[in-house]
């Protein structure tokens, strides 16, 4: 985010979650976020929340795009996706899980270029490693690419792939069982729309390749609004 901005969004998640976030820029370079979940909002449930402690996101751009080279970014992001498991109980035994359906990508380094193609197009790639959510003992770094693309001035096409190399352990309590990953990663799409120079809409679709024991692919909406000050 540019310095002396901010974003609110929204993130509408299934079970009627919604993870709110409020990111900040300090500098032109370096950006802080915060983020909480709150599970059953919606529905005839009772709500409840991820954790009782924020998640938290940092970005630092080390070097700026140029003609040649792709932009640097540090980071790090402790928000998972979906709904967050402290313990399971199986048959067998009980299982400290203490983490996301999806993982966070934790401590991370993402590399990104853009080109004027009919509109933006934008390629990204990174690697990461999960700091808090090893208790399954799938400690692996982790890497992901995606990319954007303008379709007009309102559109954009987003699409991504969570390779999750950090949640594809198959040991005795297979994680089938528990419907996280079977091992083939996350490939997740979505629509952003513009509808005005502060507010945008995006439609998600996750788990395209069916990741998981769920039978539909995953939809989420988020809703962000920016401001200056």
């Amino acid at each position: 985010l540019p310095r002396g901005s901010f974003t609110l969004e929204s993130l509408l998640i299934k079970n009627g979650g919604l993870v709110p976030r409020f990111s900040i820029g300090l500098t032109d370079n370096l950006s802080f976020g915060v983020s909480f979940g709150i599970q059953n909002i919606i529905g005839d449930e009772k709500p409840t929340v991820n954790k009782t402690t924020p998640e938290w996101q940092i970005k630092y751009r080390v070097f700026d795009e140029s003609q040649k080279m792709p932009a640097l970014v540090y980071g790090l992001d402790t928000q998972g996706r979906g709904n967050y498991t402290d313990t399971l109980i199986t048959p067998r035994d009980t299982l400290t899980l203490n983490r996301y359906d999806q993982k966070a990508w934790g401590v991370y380094m993402v590399m990104s270029k853009n080109w004027n193609f009919l509109g933006n197009l934008g390629l990204h790639a990174g690697i990461s490693k999960s700091l808090s959510e090893n208790d399954d003992e799938d400690k692996d770094i982790n890497v992901f690419f995606g990319f954007d693309k303008e379709l007009n001035r309102s559109f954009s096409l987003l699409v991504e792939y969570d390779a999750a190399l950090n949640d594809n352990l198959m040991d005795d309590y297979a994680l089938n069982e528990i419907t996280f990953g079977k091992g083939k990663g996350y490939l997740n799409a979505g629509i952003r729309w513009a509808m005005s120079p502060n507010l945008m809409l995006e439609i998600n679709f996750n788990d395209i390749n069916q990741n998981t024991e769920e039978e539909y692919t995953n939809r989420e909406v988020k809703v962000m609004y920016s401001e200056s000050f």
